[in-house]
């Protein structure tokens, strides 16, 4: 059986994955209202890698004969005001949920939770590339996002990302 206090960490993740994407969906809508097509593509495809990573979690829990506690999603606050102010929201909270991810991992190493720290080994590394990936929307911005021919190069680059659903043993 899991720790409970692991447990409850586990379960906020759930929700906070499910709000990621929730958050996500928000910067597409954005995006698509702009006429950045690509733009919106690509954070709708991070939308739907958050809701997997909320599943995750949540199969994780129940494989280990937790109960899942869903709450509700709060609606994204976070101001849309530029193409380059919601690239930066998606780095910063990015950056925030790798903090979550360590908070659980710290909390499994406590506990000497080792499968539960073992289950997280793959959210860590991939925080490293989800971090990546939005510092490298920022770079491309700042050298693309000023000249409109490159920018709309930019947009038809993003269009093409395909998702590929986790393959994580649980």
């Amino acid at each position: 059986m899991l720790n409970e206090k692991v447990v409850q960490l586990l379960n906020q993740q759930v929700n906070n994955e499910f709000y990621s994407a929730y958050l996500y969906l928000d910067f597409s809508n954005y995006f698509g209202s702009k006429g950045l097509d690509g733009f919106a593509h690509w954070y709708k495809i991070q939308a739907q890698e958050e809701r997997d990573h909320a599943m995750l979690f949540y199969q994780y829990l129940h494989n280990n004969g937790a109960r899942v506690e869903l709450e509700a999603i709060a609606k994204p606050d976070v101001p849309l005001d530029s193409p380059m102010g919601v690239l930066q929201a998606g780095l910063d909270h990015e950056e925030y949920v790798t903090s979550l991810i360590y908070q659980i991992y710290a909390a499994a190493q406590e506990e000497k939770d080792f499968r539960t720290a073992q289950f997280l080994d793959w959210f860590v590394k991939e925080q490293g590339e989800e971090e990546k990936n939005a510092q490298d929307l920022i770079s491309k911005m700042e050298l693309f996002g000023n000249d409109p021919r490159s920018l709309y190069l930019l947009n038809d680059e993003l269009k093409t990302r395909v998702y590929a659903a986790p393959s994580l043993v649980l």
